[in-house]
């Protein structure tokens, strides 16, 4: 009979997964299950967060503001605020197909965002880019243009509807709260309304505004009472540069809607969007913790529109343009902060999130 044929024991076999067969005083490794070995990586497609947008929406807002301070005749600045706003509308056509391209071949990961409040309401950023890019680089009562206003419209309706449903059923967990809600129905409003006003259609601009300026005051006690009860969480933290924008907002939309009106009661818009500078200001310490993410950009519009209300009191009240011309200097300077902090995320490869966005459900 031949010899049996015994097979080699597992420990005499060195590997590297057992370290301590080739070297016997080697603590044991503990045993590693085969689903958490290899973590599951998502697309780099399915990566790509609606917030992006606010980085158009924001450039938008900055050079907007370079263009209505041309009016003091200062040199160069027409010319810089074209450039800003030609590179927000570069990129937002390079979003804009990288997110079409998201929504069809990861309708699950666009199903997810649309499932929450916060993230829902940041894709309205889409639509508010592409009413300010209207508006730059529209003609009064133009076809083309009104059209492309009124598709923009449309999809920041539906965004509205769906957030506002979402928050209006009493089942928002507290967490979820954040200024980011003002997005799709006072933002839709406000900034509706001063695209409206700007291609010629005044009348319904102020029905634009008057629906921003309800939706303003319906969510300003909720999410000004979440601010007051206590730190945020740190994936929303963020977003706490949007609390700026209502009545910066207003105040650039009233200006544009209404040109007759006095730089006296433009200064009333001013006063009002001192108490959330104050209210964000007050907290820098929890906001400022928060690595640098690309949420950061929600200060960029609201400073820049605050610019440029700025520039229209001036304007109006005959006052010195050096007045406007420091707002303006600040939304220049946070803006070019912000550029330098994205570029380094790109160029360290962390401008995408890991995963999908971790919002607290509670």
């Amino acid at each position: 009979m031949p010899a049996a044929v015994s097979a080699p024991r597992p420990s005499s076999v060195p590997s590297a997964s057992n370290p301590s067969a080739s070297n016997p005083s080697a603590p044991p490794s503990p045993s590693v299950p085969a689903s958490a070995a290899v973590a599951p990586q998502v697309p780099r497609l399915a990566r790509v967060p609606a917030g992006l947008f606010a980085i158009p929406f924001g450039l938008f807002g900055l050079g907007g503001a370079w263009r209505r301070a041309a009016g003091f005749g200062w040199t160069g600045a027409e010319p810089i605020g074209v450039a800003i706003a030609t590179a927000g509308a570069a990129l937002l056509a390079v979003l804009a197909v990288l997110y079409a391209a998201k929504a069809l071949r990861h309708p699950r990961a666009l199903g997810a965002e649309l499932s929450h409040p916060v993230p829902c309401s940041v894709t309205a950023l889409l639509p508010l880019s592409m009413l300010m890019a209207a508006m730059h680089f529209g003609a009064p009562r133009d076809a083309a243009t009104l059209a492309a206003v009124l598709v923009a419209l449309a999809i920041q309706g539906a965004i509205a509807v769906r957030a506002v449903a979402m928050i209006a059923n009493g089942a928002t967990a507290t967490g979820a709260v954040s200024p980011a809600l003002y997005l799709p129905p006072v933002g839709g409003g406000f900034v509706g309304g001063m695209v409206l006003a700007a291609i010629g259609w005044p009348g319904w601009a102020a029905l634009l505004f008057g629906m921003g300026l309800v939706a303003w005051m319906l969510l300003e006690f909720r999410v000004m009472h979440r601010l007051f009860d206590g730190p945020m969480p740190e994936a929303l933290r963020p977003t706490i540069g949007i609390e700026l924008a209502p009545p910066a907002i207003g105040t650039l939309a009233a200006a544009t809607i209404w040109p007759a009106l006095p730089g006296e009661v433009l200064i009333v818009g001013l006063g009002l969007a001192c108490g959330p500078v104050v209210t964000v200001a007050a907290r820098w310490r929890w906001w400022t913790r928060v690595p640098f993410q690309i949420g950061f950009w929600s200060f960029l519009f609201p400073l820049a529109a605050l610019a440029g209300a700025c520039v229209e009191v001036v304007r109006r009240g005959g006052w010195p343009p050096e007045v406007a011309a420091v707002p303006l200097a600040i939304a220049s300077g946070v803006a070019a902060f912000l550029v330098a902090r994205t570029l380094r995320l790109a160029a360290t490869g962390r401008l995408l999130p890991a995963g999908p966005p971790a919002v607290p459900r509670g």
